[in-house]
């Protein structure tokens, strides 16, 4: 079962607010987060971007910090490790498994994909339980 410690993720910080994020808008029933703190968690960092109210709508609910600031990183990641550590969770856990691409690259990102390939040519090494990183 994957897991991921919130004061060590091993990750940047936006990678970090931004996984987070989705793990609490995703329709996981196996993450150890219970529903009213996901959503909680949400609606804080959103109201740190946002003027207007939470969508209610679950595929609208996506945090972009593209037009963000530092400090705008800074008080979602504060935000989601006090809430979090207020209930008492330091490692989220959740189960689901691999799931394939549900779109295409863009063709704008074909040349971009296509040099970072060349750049790495090995797989990364990233959780996937059916399939481990051989190293």
């Amino acid at each position: 079962m994957p897991s991921l410690d919130i004061h060590n993720p091993g990750m940047p910080d936006l990678q970090f607010v931004l996984f987070v994020s989705a793990l609490c808008t995703a329709d996981l029933t196996t993450v150890n987060v219970p529903a009213d703190l996901r959503a909680e968690i949400f609606d804080r960092c959103w109201s740190l971007i946002h003027t207007e109210a939470p969508p209610t709508d679950r595929k609208e609910r996506v945090l972009d910090l593209r037009g963000g600031t530092e400090l705008t990183l800074e008080a979602c990641l504060s935000t989601i490790r006090s809430l979090l550590a207020d209930a008492g969770i330091r490692t989220l856990t959740w189960d689901h498994p691999v799931s394939e691409p549900t779109r295409e690259s863009t063709p704008a990102a074909k040349p971009l994909i296509d040099r970072l390939g060349r750049l790495y040519p090995d797989p990364p090494e990233i959780v996937d339980p059916e399939n481990p990183a051989s190293g």
